[in-house]
């Protein structure tokens, strides 16, 4: 019988949700982000972040945790869709000015 790896309760550095991982995975994206530990929604934000503008992760995650500290008034699973609105705004924004060219 395979041996099952105990999970952990970690909280987003930017934005502040928890969520259940294994000591492996959270390793992982400590690794990833300098240290840090950022849940599933913040980190695809920060690397989208720093693809598109071409910045570096680092200058992407102080960005993305700023925008999060403007919205702690809210409750986390507020902020993550708050989050998904102005993640959906910036798209379609991208998208018409692509059109208009």
């Amino acid at each position: 019988m395979d041996a099952v790896e105990e999970s952990a309760v970690v909280s987003c550095d930017c934005c502040g949700l928890e969520e259940e991982c294994t000591g492996e995975y959270i390793g992982g994206v400590r690794a990833y982000f300098g240290g840090r530990w950022l849940c599933g929604l913040c980190s695809e934000s920060v690397k989208y972040e720093a693809g598109r503008k071409r910045a570096g992760m680092e200058e992407a995650m102080r960005a993305h945790m700023a925008f999060c500290r403007m919205l702690r008034r809210a409750g986390p699973a507020e902020r993550v869709a708050e989050g998904m609105c102005q993640m959906l705004r910036r798209t379609a924004s991208g998208k018409s000015r692509a059109v208009a060219k």
